[in-house]
């Protein structure tokens, strides 16, 4: 199916905007507020009169600039440069990752980035102290194939470095989102460690959430494919495999952690139940005396956790684990057998929904919470969550990776329940997609390409074609991908002009010149003056006129 297709009026102007979008941001996003002319970009601008997005704190504003939160835009300079031939895109990208490598990163080769650091483009300084100043990855998922590109060896450095600074115990991998910078670095031997292969849910110092496993694993298997680093790989398909060993046996539902937090302080006689780690399992904290045993933070599978652990790590270590041949068949089968088991037992196709369960099964819809802590207040009731086209999108590449026929029904119901049309029991059967659509949604245009690699069927291109005129329609105003033409700032990552790359790619026959479209959600996490600790997209990138 990599053959070109007569590129129409409608594909050009898709194109055009992108490229629209790009030379806008070159022009009012690179900096020029430092008196150094750096290749840094600042992470958006005001709409009207193009000012930085800043961050106030302490009665002081900070110019932001993240690194780690414009990695799609990253990848769409480097795409749109490969689909134009025009080197000033890809060269831009390239020049703002070879200043971090020589400047701004530690003396292990850790960047100055995450979600609690940033660089102020004012004095060029990294800012951490409005929270944990550490480095942090929870779902970022940088483009290591660039940084490769600039400098192998300080990727080389980097990804060890990302490693040595997040795993708290090498022998039972007790990790944690957040890493110190400066600790020793063990270059010459960095995976020569001994390994006990624990059981899963130890009590350890460490939260070992699949946001920043999903990171780990996508960084050691990058240096595996990059660098042909097997030993990363070997350390990569344990933490991977630790998630799988903490998916309950029954069901096979989580795991959303594999480790539970030590308890290293008493438990306070009343309510609230505390909501640090400190006090060990927060879930087992507020939901043990309702639920007994299966309540534990691994076994949550309900609200934003479903898409963390499912869309977002599953997305990464599916194409991850594809690109690493057999190394990676291991990864593909687990990840493929944990989105079979979420079908199987949460999916509620009446609904279109995921419905709450702990990971045992037991469904939570309609009950409430009996205590107040980490999870929420006494009287919250849990409810079901969106199946949306990322999750379609995750099937579909699951059975593109493993032919799991589980995962093709699951893609078949909720294609359906998307208002996309019935797809056959077959892949290659005849299907009946709904080629005009309204749907803005870059999510669904990327679920209808990994549809297109799967069925051939030329429909699911024409509509993936609507939702991007659709998307150029209703999400590009004044040179800027925005949510609503009345929201105020502009966020150079946004996803719609990369997987409008993408569907121009495959229309030109070269799907594989876009880098692929992994579903991060990076954020800036921290005090903010006047709505205390809170994150970026709430104080900055949801604000509307």
């Amino acid at each position: 199916m990599d053959h070109a297709h007569a590129i129409t009026d409608a594909d050009e102007h898709r194109l055009d905007a992108v490229r629209t979008f790009a030379d806008r941001v070159l022009d009012v996003g690179r900096d020029r507020w430092s008196g150094e002319e750096t290749p840094l970009f600042v992470d958006g601008v005001t709409v009207d009169g193009h000012e930085p997005v800043v961050w106030r704190y302490d009665d002081e504003e900070f110019i932001v600039s993240n690194l780690a939160s414009q990695q799609q835009f990253m990848r769409t300079l480097r795409g749109l440069s490969a689909l134009t031939g025009e080197d000033r895109y890809e060269s831009a990208a390239r020049a703002a990752v070879r200043y971090h490598f020589d400047e701004l990163v530690d003396e292990t080769g850790l960047l100055r980035w995450g979600g609690h650091q940033f660089v102020d483009l004012a004095t060029l300084e990294p800012v951490g102290h409005f929270d944990a100043d550490t480095h942090e990855f929870k779902c970022h998922f940088p483009d290591y194939d660039l940084c490769w590109q600039v400098d192998p060896d300080a990727t080389r450095r980097m990804l060890r470095a990302v490693w040595n600074a997040h795993v708290l115990d090498w022998e039972v991998l007790d990790m944690n989102r957040h890493g110190a910078y400066g600790q020793e670095l063990p270059l010459d031997t960095p995976w020569e460690h001994p390994w006990t292969d624990p059981d899963a849910f130890f009590a350890g110092r460490g939260l070992s959430f699949i946001n920043i496993g999903a990171d780990l694993v996508l960084a050691a298997g990058q240096l595996a494919r990059l660098d042909d680093d097997d030993a990363a790989w070997t350390w990569g398909r344990r933490l991977a495999h630790m998630y799988e060993r903490a998916r309950h046996p029954n069901t096979g539902l989580g795991a959303y952690q594999y480790s539970k937090p030590e308890r290293r302080e008493p438990l306070p006689d009343e309510e609230p139940m505390p909501t640090y780690s400190r006090y060990g399992d927060r879930a087992e904290n507020q939901f043990g005396e309702q639920f007994g045993d299966v309540a534990r933070e691994g076994w949550v599978c309900w609200g934003r956790r479903l898409k963390t652990t499912y869309v977002q790590a599953g997305t990464t270590w599916l194409w991850i684990g594809s690109q690493l041949g057999d190394a990676g068949e291991q990864l593909l089968e687990e990840t493929a057998g944990a989105l079979a088991a979420l079908y199987e037992h949460a999916y509620d196709a009446n609904r279109h929904a995921f419905r709450p369960m702990w990971a045992d099964g037991t469904d939570l819809t309609g009950k409430t919470f009996a205590k107040t802590g980490y999870y929420g207040e006494a009287g919250t009731a849990w409810h079901p969550y969106p199946a949306d086209a990322g999750f379609l999108r995750a099937f579909v590449l699951g059975y593109e990776q493993t032919t799991d026929r589980r995962l093709w029904h699951a893609a078949r119901a909720i294609a359906t329940n998307e208002g996309i049309g019935s797809l056959a029991a077959d892949p290659q059967g005849e299907h009946d997609v709904r080629t005009a659509t309204d749907s803005a949604d870059p999510d669904e245009l990327a679920a209808l390409l990994a549809l297109y690699r799967v069925t051939g069927d030329p429909a699911c291109l024409d509509r993936a074609r609507s939702v991007g005129d659709t998307i150029v329609a209703e999400r590009f105003h004044d040179g800027f991908f925005l949510p609503s033409p009345d929201h105020v700032h502009a966020r150079f990552d946004a996803i719609e002009p990369l997987v409008l790359l993408a569907l121009d790619a495959t229309l030109r026959g070269r799907p594989e010149a876009v880098p692929a479209y992994l579903p991060a959600s990076p954020a800036i996490h921290g005090r903010f003056d006047g709505h205390g600790r809170t994150y970026d997209r709430r104080v900055i990138w949801s604000s509307t006129r």
